[in-house]
């Protein structure tokens, strides 16, 4: 013997009455559930999904023009460009700090110290004369 299943189909204003008093605040789930025998776990939350507002309360929607969209992308494209830039510009300066530090060592001298600015007050050609 088999058995037969009913299956209950309701009305969307009977769907879109129910959410609405869960949405106001009238009922909740499982009172709504009770009074209206309806059957089923899922079948109130997939009404409240489908026809109710407050689910939507939680999304952010965006809305732009094509354009928009071209330009967001390029300027995507262009931040990365510009990133990169950046990661080489800071593994040249570690580069030349290394090979600075390579030299002090090699010749015995420290070339970053700050040299006395007297001597740099002087023109070119007179330093050039004294050399």
């Amino acid at each position: 013997m088999s058995e037969t299943r009913t299956i209950i189909r309701y009305s969307k204003a009977f769907q879109q009455k129910v959410v609405s008093e869960i949405e106001s605040g009238k009922l909740t789930i499982g009172e709504a559930q009770k009074i209206y025998d309806i059957k089923g776990g899922q079948t109130i939350q997939n009404w409240l999904k489908k026809f109710g507002k407050n689910h939507l309360l939680a999304k952010v929607v965006r809305i732009e023009m094509k354009d928009e969209k071209d330009k967001l992308k390029e300027l995507e494209r262009e931040k990365r460009q510009l990133e990169s830039a950046l990661a080489q510009a800071h593994l040249k300066v570690i580069g030349l700090e290394s090979l600075i530090d390579c030299a002090e060592d090699y010749y015995q001298v420290d070339i970053k110290k700050k040299f006395d600015t007297q001597q740099f007050d002087k023109p070119l050609k007179e330093q050039k004369q004294k050399k």
